[in-house]
């Protein structure tokens, strides 16, 4: 594990910027096999911009309800507020700004399933800066006496919270032309499944890393972001059923009327 900050900082950022090339170059190829229009085609150039602007806005806006103790430190520095990350709050961030981007654009195709494969690219090489930075990013875990354990360099043996995610992500991607069959009946529904799964886990597995800031009931900023977008999609699709149970309801009851 890299010990100099400056040094786990050059790659640390290395290993982001190799993850959303990785992840633009993927969601291109399959943008491109979709339309044969690329990225800068109309139906996929807005999408592309939301979801950039969204993503940036998000990570930055998540990572600092993350840290909220260093505000007063930073307050004075208007430039220091653009450090710092968050998968959850790009994600996030990007999500809406492609909800948006479609509205404004007209467009009225379900475009998610397209962003699940680069998702998990930006993911898998992302999480290598990420494990290699050690103790100089806030995404490694608590002390543990498992066998796995790693030293980052302070002498403590801890969950390697990096790899765990970075395994996760993977594994999801190998099996991703398999699983992605059981939802392909609805569009987008495989995106809002995997988001689901993956807000899931971080609820889960950042209950096994340093907690940056106590938000109420001991839950980081993360996690109860995790926690109310879970629960605003839970009661979204119980919606979209209650509504197509009604459509469906009246259509039937208008092709039994005499």
């Amino acid at each position: 594990m890299i010990q100099d900050p400056a040094t786990a900082g050059v790659v640390h950022y290395f290993f982001e910027w190799a993850a959303l090339a990785a992840g633009a170059a993927t969601f291109r190829r399959i943008r491109r096999g979709r339309s044969g229009g690329g990225i800068l085609s109309s139906q996929s150039f807005p999408l592309v911009l939301g979801c950039v602007i969204g993503a940036g806005i998000g990570n930055k806006l998540v990572f600092w309800l993350e840290y909220p103790q260093l505000w007063e430190l930073f307050k004075g520095s208007p430039l220091s507020w653009a450090m710092g990350q968050s998968i959850v709050g790009g994600l996030l961030g990007g999500w809406i700004g492609v909800e948006l981007a479609k509205k404004m654009a007209k467009i009225s195709s379900r475009s998610g399933d397209d962003f699940i494969l680069p998702i998990l690219t930006g993911i898998v090489v992302g999480r290598i800066g990420c494990f290699l930075a050690g103790l100089n990013d806030g995404t490694y875990g608590l002390p543990t006496a498992l066998p796995w354990g790693i030293d980052f360099g302070d002498g403590i043996h801890r969950h390697p919270t990096q790899l765990y995610e970075w395994l996760l992500a993977l594994a999801v991607m190998l099996t991703y032309p398999r699983w992605r069959l059981a939802f392909a009946h609805e569009a987008g529904l495989g995106f809002r499944v995997f988001m689901a799964g993956y807000l899931l886990w971080r609820l889960f597995i950042d209950a096994l890393k340093p907690l940056p800031f106590a938000y109420p009931l001991g839950l980081s900023a993360i996690q109860w972001i995790c926690l109310l977008w879970l629960l605003g999609m839970l009661g979204a699709r119980l919606l979209h059923i209650c509504h197509n149970g009604a459509k469906n309801t009246t259509t039937t009851l208008k092709a039994r009327s005499p």
